[in-house]
């Protein structure tokens, strides 16, 4: 890939048809929330205590160590269903064993407030969610700005939600997928360049100057400004410093959860092509897809199309895109074809995700689009007050950049 998943895929619209309101989102912290809907409630009875926690500034993972701290258990024991960016205010679940509810509606942490604590028999689990409500104010909207909003919801609360991970599934250079996909590809050298990324997209200026010292081959230079925080950057300098040209020696260094991120980011790159290509027709299946069962999950291959177009047309079933792997069910006729050419055009062809370690992955099928329920648009003080709900997996983005439109 010569440029970055940020530049190369341009996400078209489902309601493109429609004007945006052209406003910004996110303004502060009060401008944003989300809140998880939980899959089953607690109990009431067990060794574990569900506590709803609501966090500001905090990502779930500083959030699990803040508290384990507070309550003096170990971290790797605590559960939580989700994972909530330090954007906003965010309410979700955690688990924590061997304390009572009272101690843990003690927990007076910076933060982080407890707005409930129940026991409950297990460990909360990852997925262990239903979706997540969201409550989101736009600002600088233009004239009549709330009549386009309802127009844009009523379409995909019709049709449903392009499920695109999006540039947030990408990091702050938009090169995380290149990475990944440069690692699937075996090309070392092309990962590591993509890893540097672009002077442009960074705002310390010495930081810029390391990744242009780097592109001219002065690595003793870049090394001195590429700043502290950049650890990865640093070690893989190091590494072609005592080795030259070594690049797959320099990929070693990485740390192996940062290259099972990279890889899945190239994952979510192709799916979301495949989103991208079917953008027109996804409230349609054809014959030869893989439909996917919105009530469960399940999956199934689309052969009869007069039985399956009417579920979809429903809203039971959706098609479904691929995150490539050795085990996912791959569809049929154009549908085939069509994820075909998405591998060749990133370089890529089936075979590389039946490799060992890391670049060995099961893979799965995941829904086009998905429901927007409980949707609504107010005006207030010359802002709109978006609020809506999504099922787990899927993105708030993807109905603002719909929304907006800027």
């Amino acid at each position: 890939m010569s440029t970055t998943a940020r530049s190369e895929l341009q996400h078209p619209y489902l309601t493109s048809g429609l004007p945006g309101t052209g406003g910004v989102f996110k303004s502060s912290a009060e401008d944003f929330e989300v809140t998880e809907i939980p899959l089953y409630e607690a109990s009431g009875s067990g060794e574990h205590t569900y506590a709803l926690i609501e966090k500001r500034g905090l990502t779930t993972l500083e959030m699990l160590r803040r508290i384990s701290r507070a309550l003096e258990v170990p971290e790797r024991d605590m559960g939580y269903a989700g994972m909530k960016d330090a954007r906003g205010i965010t309410r979700q679940t955690v688990s924590i064993p061997g304390v009572s509810p009272e101690q843990v509606e003690a927990v007076d942490v910076a933060g982080i407030k407890v707005l409930s604590a129940t026991r409950h028999t297990n460990k909360l689990r990852l997925g262990h969610l239903a979706g997540n409500s969201f409550r989101i104010r736009i600002r600088g909207v233009t004239e009549e700005p709330l009549w386009k909003a309802e127009a844009i919801l009523s379409v995909l609360c019709s049709r449903g939600v392009p499920n695109y991970f999006g540039e947030q599934r990408y990091g702050s250079q938009g090169n995380s997928a290149d990475i990944g996909i440069g690692l699937l590809r075996s090309d070392f050298e092309g990962a590591v360049k993509a890893l540097f990324g672009s002077p442009e997209l960074v705002h310390d200026e010495r930081w810029q100057q390391g990744i242009v010292a780097f592109r001219a081959g002065q690595l003793a230079e870049a090394a001195e400004l590429i700043p502290s925080h950049c650890r990865t950057e640093r070690e893989v300098l190091k590494s072609l410093l005592r080795k030259p040209g070594e690049w797959e020696r320099a990929v070693k260094t990485i740390h192996p959860r940062l290259v099972s991120l990279y890889i899945s980011a190239a994952q979510s790159f192709l799916f979301d092509r495949a989103v991208a290509a079917r953008i027109d027709s996804l409230d349609h299946v054809e014959r030869g897809d893989v439909a996917f069962k919105h009530q469960n999950g399940a999956c199934f291959l689309v052969e009869d199309l007069d039985e399956a177009a009417p579920r979809a047309a429903s809203f039971e079933i959706s098609a479904t895109g691929p995150m490539f792997g050795r085990k996912m069910l791959a569809p049929q006729g154009r549908a085939a074809a069509d994820e075909a050419a998405i591998l060749v055009a990133a370089g890529l062809s089936p075979e590389i995700f039946c490799g060992s370690g890391r670049l060995r992955l099961d893979g799965e099928r995941r829904p086009l689009r998905v429901p927007l329920k409980e949707a609504s648009v107010t005006g207030e003080d010359g802002d709109l007050l978006l609020e809506f709900m999504l099922p787990k997996g899927s993105y708030a983005t993807s109905v603002l950049r719909e929304v907006v439109k800027s």
